[in-house]
């Protein structure tokens, strides 16, 4: 009677949070095909744009918060300077469209960013740490080109490097910090978290 009563419990309880981790998957992936318009901090100065552009693109903020998320399981020099890898890929991505030199597939790189990063967290991958900063450098090269290439009319290049320098580190420390807190859960949350991101990546993809 009573492993019939905490079977039922389980279950209802795993089946809430597996709702809870689609619901944002579905509204999410309606918006897909509007990753990007919308946040180009028109009518903004140069630093407000910057700012608001990672944090307003539902792809960038997915991929950077599974990215600081998926760190906290990496080891030594991985773990601790992921932030500051990810703000070098982006610098590296933004100065390849100031320069004006293309990047081919940036829209699928950035979808296919999200998507690996939240198979990366589900999973609870650990990668070497030249192969998983290899990895992460090569997603925010994509990022950091769509930035740059969506630098509005008349801003300031230097202030809108600063604003989305700021909001990229504010943004990857925000995933760790979550990736701390799941640590203290069971892993079901961690892999739930990082199946619900992949699936909007796959989304974005698809469109």
């Amino acid at each position: 009677m009573f492993h019939r009563l905490s079977s039922r419990f389980y279950s209802r309880r795993y089946s809430r949070i597996w709702a809870l981790a689609v619901a944002p998957v579905a509204a999410l992936a309606a918006m897909s095909t509007f990753a990007h318009p919308g946040h180009d901090g028109a009518g903004h100065g140069g630093f407000v744009a910057g700012l608001l552009h990672p944090m307003l693109g539902i792809d960038h903020l997915l991929a950077m918060l599974a990215i600081g998320l998926w760190s906290v399981r990496q080891q030594g020099s991985l773990r601790r300077f992921m932030p500051l890898l990810m703000l070098a890929g982006m610098w590296g991505g933004a100065a390849l469209a100031w320069g004006g030199l293309a990047l081919p597939g940036v829209e699928t790189g950035i979808a296919l960013s999200v998507l690996l990063a939240g198979v990366l967290v589900a999973t609870l991958a650990r990668l070497p740490s030249v192969l998983g900063g290899g990895l992460v450098a090569a997603f925010m090269l994509f990022h950091g080109h769509a930035h740059g290439s969506e630098l509005p009319a008349e801003a300031s290049l230097v202030t809108y490097l600063i604003g989305f320098s700021l909001a990229t580190l504010a943004i990857a420390f925000a995933g760790k910090g979550v990736g701390a807190l799941l640590q203290r859960c069971e892993t079901r949350w961690v892999r739930a978290l990082g199946a619900a991101i992949a699936a909007v990546g796959g989304a974005f993809a698809l469109s």
